[in-house]
């Protein structure tokens, strides 16, 4: 079984939650992205990065709110973006206690759905592990809309954004009426599109506002 099969097979099969971590760590050590042959995890956008260390300098704790699991996030997030695994609210399996062969406590991730982090699912699990909502939230997607409605009827100062993906030269263009836009996974409808300018939000064009996208560009 290759690593990426073993990690497709971890997500539908019980095991300790330390077990996965190790399956991920394997698979992020020697899986590189198609297209620019990198590790996944040199794939991060530079700006996102400094938006979380300005705030975090400034006396804000920052979130990373996502559909994907939970705990695969969780194994490199802190080494990639500075973000400790309590900070990390994704798509979850259930755990169950149990004790090992030899009597030691373990958390096994049977094959059942606790969270799914999307669409209502964020605001949802934002207050359930927070238990407040957030001054800020930033998106990419339609499956982000509710965790930014959420966040600016909360009254006050408010900072809602979504990063439009129209460059594909530099990443993948998606937007609204380009050739990718009919995308299965993270679309950027026009409706979104439409929501934010009614709503204020601020979109943020990959393309012409970003001067670099990942921390590999030249400066």
């Amino acid at each position: 079984m290759t690593d990426l099969e073993q990690l497709v097979a971890a997500t539908h099969a019980g095991m300790s939650t330390e077990a996965f971590t190790e399956i991920v760590a394997a698979w992020l050590s020697k899986a590189r992205h198609p297209r620019w042959k990198r590790p996944y995890t040199d794939l991060i956008y530079q700006p996102m990065l400094e938006v979380m260390q300005y705030l975090r300098a400034n006396g804000f704790r920052t979130y990373i709110v996502t559909g994907g699991g939970q705990a695969f996030v969780r194994a490199y997030a802190e080494r990639v973006y500075g973000t400790p695994p309590e900070e990390i609210i994704g798509s979850s399996l259930a755990t169950q206690f149990e004790y090992d062969a030899s009597g030691e406590a373990v958390l096994m991730r049977p094959p059942k759905l606790l969270l799914f982090n999307d669409e209502a699912g964020k605001p949802q699990d934002i207050y359930l592990f927070l238990g407040r909502r957030p001054r800020a939230a930033f998106g990419n997607s339609a499956g982000d809309r509710q965790m930014l409605e959420y966040a600016q009827t909360g009254g006050g100062a408010r900072l809602m954004a979504l990063v439009l993906h129209d460059d594909a030269e530099r990443e993948y263009d998606y937007a609204p009426g380009s050739k990718g836009a009919d995308t299965k996974v993270g679309a950027f409808p026009q409706a979104l599109a439409d929501q934010a300018k009614a709503k204020g939000w601020i979109v943020i064009s990959m393309k012409n506002d970003w001067k670099r996208v990942f921390p590999f560009d030249p400066q």
